[in-house]
């Protein structure tokens, strides 16, 4: 009984751990948008300064995923997401007191390595401790991801209002209060113990055995096409609805929000069916189910616009359902498998974004330029990228299934 106690406890900080990491996360990527205007007032920084600032998130985080691994397998899990919790804290202080540009440059780089260290630690902790449920479980850890990426702007607009001993926090203030909350996180894992760190070296899985797997090969091409999907929607539904449709700008606003609230409610509300269908084959359904969506948003027109706030919650489903079959499938190297698929994603998600804005100037150009049909047809041409990125995703998967099914390894 005491043992019992003992392991609900120890189970309670896993999951404290890493739902409170999954809304930290969420935290430090979605404050900066109503910072940045006062940043670049601030700095008195030019729009191209300001990209470069920005370019520090793909930079940051690729170069997380070249050394994270190897500190986990050194170091272990636990360290490692205290480590990667522990640089967001600081990093919160460190901006507050800055007050040069490159001291911020250097701050708010030290921000996203350990953005992209958490993403990295995040994804091993849940292979690691969700060896039931798995799919029900991930997915309800990606939901606190978009839960506090929903309220993120919120409250730090509301932050940088507040006074406090008669000073207004403003964008610093409000850095280090919410970056600060990392602590929470620090302590479940420091009282904590988390399962893998035990596994000898000789038993982990190999580097250059995952390469020769030709299933991590397919995870990745469907993870890439699904997080480009996913990712594109943010930078580009609110600009299709106004430049398309004509839409007010708080409307478009509404439907990217619409769209976010599927998002959310399907990693909240549908994990049990992953586990139920089996992962492999939710992969394909729910790709294509968002594929599905994002055309018939396109091809009907502006009464049909609702389907593109529906597509998110095909997309949803995709990357913590890829997390959650790679925990399965590799259950010795889930660290290194995780860490070589992330990373892949991050550079195919790069291409995708430039890919997107050459289709729209491509065929805007072909169809008249600057004439609004020209227009219509590039953005149409862009979104319907977005769509066959979806689909890519969904006929990937079924190569995979294919695949597993004739070894009868089918997850």
């Amino acid at each position: 009984m005491k043992q019992q106690g003992r392991l609900n406890k120890t189970y309670a900080l896993q999951l404290a751990t890493i739902f409170l990491g999954f809304i930290i996360f969420g935290i430090s990527e979605n404050i900066k948008g109503p910072a940045i205007p006062r940043i670049q007032f601030d700095f008195a920084l030019s729009e191209q300064q300001l990209g470069t600032l920005l370019s520090l998130n793909a930079l940051g985080y690729l170069i997380a995923c070249s050394f994270t691994a190897i500190l986990v397998r050194k170091w272990g899990i636990k360290a490692v997401s205290i480590l990667a919790f522990a640089s967001m804290l600081i990093s919160g202080v460190l901006i507050y007191i800055a007050h040069t540009y490159s001291f911020f440059t250097a701050s708010y780089f030290l921000m996203y390595i350990g953005n992209g260290m958490l993403e990295i630690a995040l994804a091993i902790l849940g292979a690691r401790i969700f060896v039931k449920n798995t799919g029900t479980m991930m997915n309800l850890s990606h939901f606190f991801y978009g839960f506090s990426s929903t309220l993120a702007p919120l409250m730090a607009t509301g932050l940088m209002s507040v006074s406090l001993f008669g000073h207004v926090l403003d964008w610093r203030g409000m850095y280090l209060v919410m970056l600060s909350l990392s602590l929470l996180p620090i302590l479940s894992a420091w009282f904590s113990s988390f399962p893998g760190d035990e596994v000898a070296h000789e038993d982990r899985l190999p580097f250059k055995v995952l390469l020769r797997d030709p299933v991590i090969w397919m995870m990745v091409a469907i993870l890439s096409f699904g997080v480009v999907s996913e990712l594109a929607v943010g930078g580009w539904l609110v600009n299709f609805l106004e430049k398309a449709y004509e839409w007010e700008p708080v409307k478009a606003s509404g439907m990217l929000s619409a769209f976010f609230l599927c998002f959310a409610l399907a990693r909240l509300l549908l994990g049990p069916v992953t586990d139920r269908i089996g992962f492999t084959l939710s992969l394909i359904i729910f790709a294509a189910l968002s594929a599905l969506c994002t055309f018939a948003a396109i091809w009907g027109g502006e009464s049909l616009a609702f389907f593109f706030a529906a597509a998110g919650i095909g997309i949803a489903m995709i990357y913590p359902t890829v997390m959650a079959f790679i925990a399965k499938r590799y259950p010795h190297g889930s660290d290194t498998a995780i860490t070589f698929t992330v990373t892949l994603m991050g550079l195919g998600s790069v291409i995708g974004n430039y890919a997107i804005g050459g289709i729209i100037e491509g065929v805007k150009r072909s169809f008249g330029g600057s004439s609004p049909s020209g227009l219509l047809r590039g953005l149409q041409a862009g979104y319907a990228f977005i769509g066959l990125c979806a689909l890519l995703s969904a006929i990937c998967g079924c190569f995979l299934y294919r695949y597993l099914r004739r070894r009868d390894e089918l997850i």
